[in-house]
C-alpha cells in the first residue's frame, strides 16, 4: 500500500505556524475544491449547505484516488473572506462577510475526479442534487502572505487579525480585503474540540 500524504506535515509552513509570532510566507499555486455564498457561518443556512456539499466531494474525491493508488489525508477547512467594509473583520460583522469555502486537492486531482465524485453522490445522496452544481475545482495563488496560529473561539480572532494587519503594516505592505482576501485555515473540528483550545490559521497576503 502506498504511504497516506498529509499535507498539513508535508506544508507545515502554510498549515502549522507558531501562535507566537507573525510571519511571512510565500505560498504557491494550489488547486482547491470551492464553494462561493454569503453570511455568519454560525446561522447561515447557505454556510451550512455548501460544507453539506463540500466535504462528501472531498472525502469521495479521496476515495478514487485511493482506488488509483495515490491515497491521502483529505486537507482541512479553508475560507476566503472579505467585505466592503474592511472594518467588519475586526468589528466580528460575520453576516456581512462574503466567502469561498474550499477544500485544496493534491496536484493529481482532475476535474474529471471531481466530476466522477460529484456523479456518485448525487446517486447516493439526491437532496444534494442543487448544491453539487455550485462546487467547482479551482487553482489559487496568494504568494506573499502574514500568517499566525489562533488559539481559542472563532468569535475571538479579532485580536490575532489586528496582529497580523499591524504586521502587514510594519512591513509597507497594502491589502484591499478583496482582490487580497482574508484567509483562514480551520485545523480544528468545532463539533468536537474545546473551544478555547481550536486552532486556526490567519492569513493575509498583500503586495
Amino acid at each position: 500500500m502506498p504511504a497516506k500524504i498529509d499535507f498539513k506535515k508535508t506544508m507545515k509552513e502554510f498549515y502549522q505556524p507558531s501562535p507566537k509570532e507573525v510571519v511571512l510566507v510565500d505560498v504557491p499555486e494550489m488547486q482547491f475544491l470551492m464553494i462561493d455564498g454569503m453570511g455568519s457561518p454560525g446561522d447561515s443556512k447557505e454556510y451550512q449547505d455548501a460544507l453539506a456539499a463540500l466535504y462528501p466531494i472531498a472525502f469521495k474525491t479521496k476515495f478514487l484516488s485511493k482506488a488509483k493508488g495515490k491515497d491521502y489525508v483529505v486537507p482541512p477547512l479553508e475560507g476566503l473572506w472579505w467585505s466592503d467594509n474592511m472594518n467588519d473583520f475586526i468589528e466580528g460583522n460575520r453576516d456581512k462577510w462574503k466567502w469561498t469555502m474550499m477544500i485544496m486537492q493534491p496536484d493529481w486531482i482532475t476535474h474529471a475526479m471531481i466530476n466522477e465524485a460529484i456523479s456518485i453522490t448525487k446517486e447516493k445522496k439526491p437532496e444534494l442534487s442543487e448544491l453539487l452544481p455550485k462546487l467547482r475545482l479551482e487553482k489559487y495563488k496568494e504568494g506573499k502572505a502574514a500568517q499566525i496560529m489562533h488559539v481559542g473561539p472563532y468569535s475571538e480572532e479579532g485580536h490575532t487579525v489586528q496582529k497580523v494587519h499591524d504586521f502587514i503594516q510594519k512591513e509597507g505592505g497594502i491589502f484591499d480585503g478583496l482582490e487580497t482576501k482574508h484567509h483562514e485555515i480551520y485545523l480544528s473540528d468545532p463539533r468536537k474540540a474545546n473551544p478555547a483550545t481550536m486552532k486556526t490559521v490567519i492569513r493575509q497576503p498583500f503586495k
